[in-house]
């Protein structure tokens, strides 16, 4: 029969036993099983602390301390991974709780202190120190850091005295000193960040700024501040995806949130115009950068951009007029920008204004030498100019490089009616129409062949004797043509191409 089979409270108190019974057999294998896989967790944390497989050491170290909460030893060598992989803020709560289980484990003290001094952390990193000093009063580290302990200190009254007096070039460089004892302290990289700003310097205030976001726990304001640099650099892809991080923090966040909106139109609009570029709809792009002007008209970069952006668009439309005066406009504000004189030169040379057009392209050749568009360029442009001095088709049939077929043979008839010997009496007179005529028709075949018309756009004469020796094909007889070279009366009869 069961013991326990009664009733009443002897009944609950026999169950009650033997449950304790029970369940201290099975504690007592918990325990001593626990033991064992500690052990064993603690020596793989050693050796693969040892290799340097920190991940794998850690996750060792995890399992010793969830299997022994009490044993300091195991929060103090996880703290020591931990400051392996660089994670002090993580080493921290550790190194304390192995100092709260054992108050007298100095090693521990003079590791916590070092890392409090780091972070900036004065009057606790000072107790650490003290404490091992009044134990081990020789002991050497523990010295040195006390005495930095307080170099740090007169330090960082100096710098904070320096930017209160406006003198950022002495802040920064007292600063350097005070992050170099304490690179963990974010007021620090954040009070050099303000000196940079005031000095102008935005890039190095980014680089102070950007740690800071991880040294604290809730950085929105670093966030944004970031953010707000970027986007004064033109940087709008890195200000977005900082203000990002602010809102992951708080979405409610008003500053953030009204910075997020900013840089997301702006983003959109500037990726939306490349686009656009990229389609070869310039039309639509020229549209898209005025619409950025006038979300953005406060930072000059982004008026920049789009005055750039727009002269490269009416060159490609082949505006002559209107992008050279989008790229003169766009050259003041960006003198030394080889883009904006580069694509001056071409509206230049859609102008037929040769000259200029090399003027842009030597500029632009000393502030970039390296370049071989730009050297292409310079040396299309050259021979453009020397063309020009001895025969422009263009300018002999009086239309722009832009004309198409039906507009150069327009101007080609027109100008073949005038210069028709036929309607000359003297023999010089129709020498000299014979001459104009030639050329005329000259011009016409040149400009009306696609080939032809893009050997000269490059600039070579496809007629020079120089660039045809030995030339066949419509490049020959493009070149001795000549109407009157019978000698006989020419009857002129127009062509309907």
């Amino acid at each position: 029969m069961d013991p326990c089979r009664r009733t009443g409270l002897s009944g609950v108190l026999c169950s009650f036993s033997l449950l304790c019974v029970l369940l201290d057999i099975q504690l007592d294998g918990v325990l001593g099983a626990t033991h064992v896989e500690i052990e064993h967790h603690l020596e793989m944390g050693r050796k693969l602390l040892a290799a340097g497989q920190l991940a794998e050491a850690l996750s060792h170290y995890h399992s010793a301390v969830e299997g022994d909460s009490k044993n300091y030893l195991t929060y103090y060598k996880r703290a020591a991974v931990f400051l392996a992989m660089g994670k002090s803020k993580s080493a921290l709560p550790d190194l304390t709780r192995a100092i709260q289980l054992k108050p007298d484990f100095m090693a521990a003290r003079l590791q916590r202190g070092n890392i409090l001094l780091k972070q900036g952390n004065i009057p606790e990193a000072r107790e650490d120190f003290e404490a091992v000093l009044q134990r081990s009063p020789e002991d050497a580290e523990a010295k040195e850091q006390q005495m930095r302990s307080y170099e740090l200190e007169d330090l960082q009254e100096e710098a904070r005295a320096a930017y209160h007096q406006g003198d950022y070039s002495t802040t920064i460089s007292v600063l350097e000193r005070v992050i170099e004892i304490s690179p963990w302290d974010p007021e620090s990289r954040e009070l050099r960040a303000e000196s940079y700003i005031r000095m102008g310097d935005p890039q190095k205030a980014i680089q102070d700024l950007t740690p800071t976001t991880r040294l604290r726990n809730d950085n929105r304001a670093a966030f944004l501040k970031l953010s707000m640099l970027h986007y004064s650099l033109g940087e709008h892809h890195d200000s977005l995806n900082h203000v990002r991080e602010c809102l992951k923090l708080d979405q409610d966040d008003k500053g953030c949130f009204s910075h997020y909106k900013q840089v997301k139109k702006l983003s959109k609009q500037l990726d939306s115009a490349e686009e656009l570029i990229h389609m070869e709809r310039y039309e639509d792009a020229i549209d898209k950068y005025e619409s950025v002007m006038r979300t953005e008209p406060n930072v000059l970069y982004y008026t920049n951009l789009a005055k750039e952006r727009i002269c490269f668009s009416y060159v490609k439309l082949k505006f002559a007029e209107e992008a050279i005066d989008v790229c003169s406009e766009a050259h003041q504000r960006d003198p030394r920008n080889t883009n904006i004189l580069r694509d001056r030169a071409e509206a230049y040379i859609l102008n037929q204004d040769y000259e200029k057009a090399v003027e842009d392209y030597q500029e632009a050749r000393e502030f970039n030498g390296d370049s071989q568009d730009i050297k292409e360029g310079l040396e299309r442009a050259q021979k453009m100019l020397k063309i020009s001095r001895k025969r422009d088709y263009y300018k002999i049939l009086g239309v722009s490089r832009s004309a198409n077929k039906q507009e150069v043979i327009k101007a080609y008839r027109k100008l073949a009616q005038q210069w028709h010997p036929d309607n000359f009496q003297s023999e010089t007179e129709k020498k000299e129409a014979e001459k104009k005529f030639i050329d005329i028709a000259q011009a016409k075949e040149v400009l009306t062949d696609p080939e032809l018309r893009q050997k000269f756009d490059a600039g070579e004469d496809p007629l020079d004797p120089e660039n045809n020796q030995g030339g066949g094909g419509s490049q020959g007889w493009a070149h001795h043509f000549d109407p009157f070279q019978s000698g006989g009366s020419f009857h002129f009869k127009f062509q309907h191409n």
